[in-house]
């Protein structure tokens, strides 16, 4: 949750549909929530609205190479990432990499015991070296990770030059779908909108 890291994107989707689905069939090619909804609709015999991002998991449109990903603002927390991910590789780009992954957010600093242990773990010494880059004081502006040999996405790849024309080709992809899509999260909330809604916040940006 909040992030667009596999724990939080990456969930197991079980179908079960008498003659209309083979039993024990698995398929691997990422989908996203609204294909479900365009599923159901197709099942119903309902026309897919023409601006509905969703395409039927069983109807005539080919599977999925990639999917999307975004989060932007989550309660106080001023924030904004994308990211696509392929078969085999994931790209994230923060685009306020001068903010840490630990900005203020109330509800998570009284609500998320783990986020209090592990600052205090952080000022003990006592993270090691891949604990503490959640308690860096910025981010990197591109992460990308291969799944095949880093499937819990440890290793940024992004500085690497073997990786470059990967890096290339799912940055193009990124900026295609900001465009294509008209991304909303190119226009930032105006700071009395975010302290209108959250009358505490500590707001950063």
């Amino acid at each position: 949750k909040q992030w667009l890291y596999d724990p939080g994107t990456h969930v197991p989707l079980l179908v079960r549909w008498p003659g209309g689905v083979r039993p024990g069939t698995v398929r691997k090619d990422p989908v996203i929530a609204l294909d479900i909804t365009a599923t159901t609709l197709e099942i119903a015999g309902v026309e897919r609205p023409e601006l509905m991002h969703g395409q039927s998991l069983f109807g005539k449109a080919k599977p999925r190479t990639h999917v999307f990903t975004a989060r932007d603002r989550c309660d106080m927390t001023v924030d904004r990432i994308r990211a696509v991910r392929d078969s085999r590789y994931k790209l994230i780009r923060n685009f306020y990499p001068d903010r840490p992954y630990t900005q203020f957010n109330e509800y998570i600093t009284n609500s998320y015991p783990a986020q209090k242990v592990i600052k205090e773990l952080h000022a003990a010494g006592k993270l090691n070296e891949v604990q503490a880059r959640w308690m860096a004081p910025n981010r990197p502006r591109f992460e990308l990770y291969d799944h095949q040999a880093d499937p819990h996405e440890v290793n940024n790849l992004a500085a690497d030059p073997k990786q470059k024309k990967t890096l290339a080709r799912l940055s193009g992809m990124l900026d295609r779908w900001i465009e294509d899509m008209q991304d909303q999260g190119r226009t930032p909330e105006s700071r009395e909108t975010i302290e209108r809604e959250e009358p505490r916040a500590h707001v950063t940006g």
